[in-house]
């Protein structure tokens, strides 16, 4: 009897990779050449990379198209801007911040002897000038307050039994201020006046404290110096004129007038 060629005990497998591969092609009657599962590979693998170069030039495409829209944006927003300013010449906003020295003035009245510690603060500010002659700003500055209080020599009336006390406090200053000014150049010499209030806010005593709200008028006035067009140095003096703060429980309060000396530096950032 013939033998019976390799191959055919591969034919009973379920599965047609199973045979040789030499085996197969001679029963397909193809070459290595022809082989339709390498073909279909190939084919694969060209769609894949297609594919991947199809969706390469969508997104460059579209990064392309964001970017014209962004920058058409930015140059609509700029002639917008531009354009409101041409119709409102001479209307400028700024914000700005300084640190500043306080110079406190002592004050004496009803048997109180009061003075204040000298210290220092920072001013924030929102400023608008709309022409040389009319301009308006918001101030808040907030700085260190301490105080001290002794019965007033010869004259101390219901204080003279009270120990020398001292007060650490925190003084907070709002106001609202009428600004008058003159560009000259990159200058912008100005002088301001406003009121608002004047708070002193103690801090724990064994002898008890108080909150002291007093109305405040400020006056002042100062230079302003462009670095650019948005950015500047801004110096300024102020002086503040209220009513001696009563934060002591242990002492009446001196009832009298007294002022507070700001001489300050700082930047603005006009918008």
């Amino acid at each position: 009897m013939p033998e019976t060629p390799n191959f055919l005990e591969y034919r009973s497998s379920k599965s047609p990779s199973v045979l040789p591969r030499q085996g197969r092609e001679e029963i397909l009657g193809r070459g290595p050449e022809s082989d339709p599962l390498d073909g279909t590979c190939t084919t694969r693998v060209n769609t894949k990379t297609e594919t991947k170069m199809r969706m390469k030039w969508m997104l460059t495409t579209l990064m392309v198209i964001a970017m014209a829209t962004l920058t058409g944006a930015a140059a609509h927003g700029q002639d917008s801007g531009a354009k409101a300013k041409a119709a409102r010449p001479g209307v400028e906003t700024d914000a700005g911040l300084s640190g500043y020295a306080t110079f406190n003035k002592a004050s004496s009245g009803n048997g109180t002897q009061q003075t204040p510690t000298n210290s220092f603060g920072g001013l924030i500010e929102l400023r608008q000038i709309r022409s040389n002659w009319f301009g308006y700003e918001m101030a808040v500055n907030d700085n260190l307050a301490a105080q001290k209080y002794v019965p007033n020599p010869g004259a101390c009336l219901l204080a003279c039994a009270n120990p020398p006390t001292s007060m650490s406090a925190d003084a907070v200053e709002f106001t609202i201020d009428y600004i008058v000014s003159h560009q000259m150049g990159k200058l912008r010499p100005f002088a301001v006046g406003g009121a608002g209030f004047f708070i002193t806010i103690p801090a724990s005593t064994p002898y008890g404290n108080n909150t002291s709200v007093r109305g405040a008028y400020v006056a002042g006035g100062g230079l302003d110096y462009s670095i650019s067009d948005h950015l500047g140095i801004r110096l300024q003096y102020r002086e503040t004129f209220y009513k001696a703060p009563n934060i002591s429980s242990i002492y009446p309060a001196t009832g009298v007038l007294t002022t507070t000396g700001e001489p300050m530096g700082g930047v603005f950032y006009r918008f």
